[in-house]
C-alpha cells in the first residue's frame, strides 16, 4: 500500500474524494495517466497496489464522496490499462458490482457509469462476469431513482451489444438465472427480462428455442400484466418463438404442453387465447410426439369449448376436431384410460357444450377402442348414468347413444337396463322428466322389442311394488303414444294371429300386471277384448281409487287418438266386436258420471250404429250365455279373441288367458296387501305386546277384512257366467 501512495500523488487522492465532481474527474484523469505509465513499464505489481488502494480506501469507505471517487478511479485505471485491463478485471469489477446495492443513489449512479466505461474498454473479456452483471442490472432496472434507472439502461444496451458479438457467452449458465427471475412481478424487471430474451433469440449462434420450456411459463405470466406495453412485448416474443417452432425440425413439445395446459385455464382472457392458439399449433405440428399428452391437451380444450370469449371457443373447437381426427394405437402410447378419465370429469361441467364434446369423445373411443374402453366401464358408468338426469336434451340423447354403443353386447345391455331401472327407482324426477325421452331413444338405438322385453323381465320381479306400478304406467304410456314404437304396436295387434306378437304380449303381460290400466291398454292394443272384459270384472272396490281413476281418464283420452283408430272403426261392426263394446261400457260404468272422461266415452258410444247389434244380444250376454253361443245366435263368423272354438274363453293362438288372469289377480292382490300395510303403518299406534283377539264370528265366517288380506278374491265371486 505504501507503494501505491508513493506512486499516486497526495493531491490526486485528496481530490478523488472531493465533494465537487469536477475535482474528482480531474483526479481520475491523473489516475488514468499514472496507470498508463505503469502499464507501459509493465509494472503490474504497482498497478495492483493502485487498484487495491482505490478499492479498500475509497469504494469501501463510509464516506459517500470517497466511494464515488473510488468508482471513477477504478474506471480511469481500466482506461489507462487499455489492452492489459483483462489481467486486472478480477480486482476491478467486484467492487463496482458491490456498489450497485449502495444506499446512496448517487453512488449507484456512479457505479453504473464506472461499469459502462470499464465494459467499453474490455468488451468481450467482460463476459466472464455476465451473470453477476445481469443480476445487478435486473435489480437496477427497478431502482427507485430515475437517474439510476437511466444509467442502468445505458449500461444494459452496451452489455447486450457485447453479448451479441461475443463467442464466449454461455447460454447454459445463463438460463437458470433467467428462469429464476421470470416470476418477478415488477414491471421494470419484466421489461428488462423480455428485452434480454428477445435480444438473445435474435443471435443466430444462441439456441433460445431449445431452452424455451425454462422460461415459457414466465412469458405467459406476463400476458396478464397490468401494463399494456409489457403484455405487448411478451406477446411479440411468444409469437416469434411460435414461428420458430413451426419451422424447426426438433422441438421439445412435452414440457411446453404442461405449461400451456395450465395457462389455458387462466383467469386472464388474453392468456387463455394465446395458450389455446399454441396448443392448436402443437396438435397440428407435434404428431406422434404429442400422443402421450393427448389427455392433458384434451383436459385444456374441453372447458375452452364453452369459453365466454368467442375467439377462444373457435380455436378450441378446431383443436378438438384436429385431436379427434388423429388416430393412434395404445401401443404407441395412446392412453385410453386417461382420455376417458378426462371426458368423464368434464361430464360434470356446468357448460352444455363441454359436456356434449366429452360425450362425443367417449363415443369416438368406443368406436375405435371398444375393448380397451370396456375395461374402464365401471369407472365411467356411474357418470354416464348420472348424465341421464342432465338438464339438456342434447346431452341426454348423446348419453343414450353412448349407452347404446356400450350395450351392443347382451351382457352390457342387461347391465344398462338394470342400472337404468335402479336410477329410475332412486330418482323419481328422472323418470318423470326424462323417462320418456330415455326409453324412446333406447328403443330407436337398441330395438324397441328388445328394450321392452328386458324392462318387463326386470319389473316382473321388482320388489318395490309402488315403483313397479309407476314404471309400468310410464312404459305403457310411451308404448301407446310414441311414434318410435309404432312397429311394436303393430306387432302387438297381431298377438292373436302371429307367434311373435303372442310372445311379446305374454312377455309384457307379466310386468304390466302391476297396473290395471296398463293391462287394459295392452289388451285393447292386442285386441284381446274378451280378456280385457274379464280383467275389468276382476277389479274390486279397493282397486278403484283416485290413482286408478286418473289412469283411466288418460286411457279414455288415448282411445280418441290415432293410435286407437282401428278400435274406433271396429265399433262400426258392434255385432262382430261384442266384447269390445262390453269393455268400453265396463270402463264407462267405472267412471264418475260428472267426469270429462265419462262424457268423452259416452259420446263415443252413442255413435255406435245400432243396425247390426240388437238389444237381444245384450240380454243373452247378461243372462250368462257364453260368447260363442251369442256369436252362434247372431249368425256371425267371428275371428277375434273370443274364438268360436270350445276353449274360446281360455286360449287363443297359444295364449292361456285363464292363467294370465290368475297372474293379474295375484299381482293385484300383492298390491292391495302392500297398500293396506302402508295404511296401517300410517294410522296405527306403535305396536303393543298384547294379544289380538279375533271375534269368533269372523273366524267362522272366513269373511271380513282379515280374510280379504290373506286370500285373493275368488274370480267366480266377481264375474258372471261365461267369464
Amino acid at each position: 500500500m505504501a507503494d501505491a501512495h508513493f506512486v499516486m500523488p497526495a493531491f490526486v487522492l485528496r481530490n478523488l474524494s472531493d465533494k465537487l465532481y469536477e475535482k474528482r474527474k480531474n483526479a481520475a484523469l491523473e489516475v488514468e495517466g499514472v496507470v498508463k505509465q505503469l502499464a507501459s513499464a509493465g509494472d503490474h505489481e504497482r498497478i495492483t497496489a493502485v487498484i487495491n488502494l482505490l478499492t479498500n480506501e475509497f469504494t469501501m469507505s463510509p464516506q459517500a464522496n470517497h466511494r464515488k471517487g473510488g468508482l471513477i478511479g477504478l474506471a480511469a485505471a481500466t482506461v489507462g490499462l487499455t489492452s492489459d485491463a483483462s489481467q486486472h478485471l478480477e480486482q476491478i469489477v467486484p467492487p463496482v458490482l458491490n456498489s450497485f446495492s449502495d444506499q446512496d443513489s448517487r453512488v449507484r449512479y456512479y457505479a453504473c457509469e464506472a461499469l459502462y466505461n470499464i465494459a467499453k474498454v474490455v468488451r468481450g473479456d467482460f463476459i466472464v462476469f455476465f451473470n453477476q452483471i445481469f443480476d445487478a442490472l435486473c435489480k437496477l432496472s427497478a431502482d427507485s431513482d430515475a437517474n439510476v434507472q437511466s444509467a442502468a439502461h445505458l449500461l444494459d444496451r452496451l452489455v447486450k451489444d457485447i453479448v451479441t458479438e461475443s463467442d464466449q457467452f454461455s447460454i447454459e449458465e445463463f438460463i437458470p438465472l433467467l428462469r429464476e427471475r421470470m416470476n418477478v412481478l415488477n414491471p421494470y424487471v419484466r421489461q428488462f427480462l423480455v428485452g434480454w430474451i428477445t435480444v438473445l433469440d435474435s443471435v443466430p449462434d444462441i439456441d433460445m428455442l431449445g431452452f424455451l420450456p425454462d422460461f415459457l411459463d414466465g412469458l405467459f405470466n406476463m400476458l396478464s400484466d397490468s401494463s399494456h406495453e409489457i403484455r405487448q412485448q411478451a406477446d411479440s416474443a411468444l409469437s416469434e418463438f411460435l414461428q420458430e417452432i413451426e419451422s424447426s425440425p426438433s422441438v421439445d413439445y412435452g414440457r411446453m404442453v404442461e405449461i400451456l395446459v395450465q395457462r389455458a385455464s387462466s383467469s386472464d382472457e388474453f392468456t387463455r387465447l394465446t395458450a389455446i392458439i399454441w396448443i392448436n399449433e402443437f396438435v397440428k405440428l407435434g404428431g406422434d410426439q404429442l400422443v402421450p399428452y393427448y389427455a392433458d391437451i384434451l383436459g385444456a380444450i374441453l372447458p375452452s369449448i364453452a369459453d365466454k370469449e368467442e375467439k377462444i371457443r373457435v380455436v378450441a373447437r378446431e383443436t378438438n376436431e384436429e385431436l379427434r381426427n388423429i388416430k393412434a394405437a395404445p401401443s404407441e402410447g395412446f392412453d385410453v384410460g386417461a382420455i376417458l378419465s378426462i371426458a368423464r370429469r368434464q361430464l360434470s361441467s356446468e357448460h352444455e357444450a363441454t359436456r356434449i364434446e366429452a360425450l362425443h369423445w367417449i363415443s369416438t373411443l368406443l368406436n375405435r377402442y371398444r375393448t380397451e374402453v370396456l375395461i374402464y366401464l365401471n369407472d365411467i358408468l356411474d357418470s354416464l348414468l348420472q348424465a341421464l338426469s342432465d338438464s339438456s336434451d342434447k346431452v341426454v340423447l348423446l348419453v343414450l347413444d353412448v349407452h347404446a354403443c356400450i350395450a351392443k353386447d347382451q351382457q352390457h345391455f342387461r347391465q344398462l337396463v338394470v342400472f337404468l331401472v335402479q336410477n329410475f327407482r332412486i330418482n323419481n324426477s328422472l323418470l318423470e322428466k326424462r323417462g320418456a325421452l330415455i326409453i324412446r331413444r333406447l328403443c330407436v338405438l337398441l330395438n324397441a322389442e328388445r328394450v321392452y322385453r328386458e324392462l318387463s323381465t326386470i319389473l316382473e320381479g321388482e320388489s318395490d311394488l309402488d315403483f313397479a306400478s309407476i314404471m309400468v304406467q310410464a312404459l305403457n304410456l310411451i308404448l301407446l303414444t310414441s311414434s318410435e314404437l309404432s312397429d311394436l304396436r303393430d306387432l302387438l295387434k297381431k298377438s292373436l294371429v302371429h307367434a311373435a306378437g303372442k310372445d311379446l304380449f305374454v312377455s309384457l303381460y307379466a310386468s304390466w300386471c302391476h297396473s290395471p290400466m296398463a293391462i287394459l291398454s295392452l289388451c285393447l292394443l292386442a285386441q284381446t277384448y274378451q280378456h280385457a272384459s274379464a280383467v275389468i270384472q276382476s277389479l274390486v272396490e279397493e282397486d278403484i281409487n283416485v290413482k286408478f281413476l286418473v289412469q283411466l281418464d288418460k286411457l279414455i283420452r288415448l282411445l280418441e287418438t290415432p293410435v286407437f283408430a282401428y278400435l274406433r272403426l271396429q265399433l262400426l261392426e258392434p255385432g262382430r266386436y261384442i266384447w269390445l263394446l262390453k269393455v268400453l261400457y265396463g270402463l264407462l260404468m267405472l267412471l264418475p258420471q260428472q267426469s270429462a272422461a265419462f262424457k268423452i266415452l259416452q259420446t263415443r258410444l252413442k255413435t255406435v250404429p245400432p243396425y247390426s247389434f240388437s238389444g237381444e244380444h245384450f240380454k243373452q250376454l247378461s243372462s250368462g250365455n257364453s260368447y260363442s253361443t251369442i256369436m252362434h245366435m247372431s249368425g256371425l263368423n267371428i275371428n277375434e279373441d273370443g274364438d268360436v272354438s270350445q276353449n274360446a274363453g281360455n286360449s287363443h293362438n297359444g295364449i292361456d288367458f285363464a292363467a294370465r288372469l290368475q297372474q293379474f289377480e295375484h299381482m293385484q292382490h300383492r298390491h292391495r296387501l302392500r297398500s293396506k300395510e302402508q295404511t296401517l303403518s300410517r294410522t296405527s299406534p306403535p305396536p303393543q305386546l298384547t294379544e289380538v283377539k279375533i271375534p269368533e264370528e269372523t273366524r267362522q265366517s272366513g269373511s271380513g277384512e282379515g280374510a280379504e288380506i290373506n286370500r285373493p278374491p275368488s274370480r267366480s265371486s266377481r264375474r258372471g257366467a261365461g267369464q
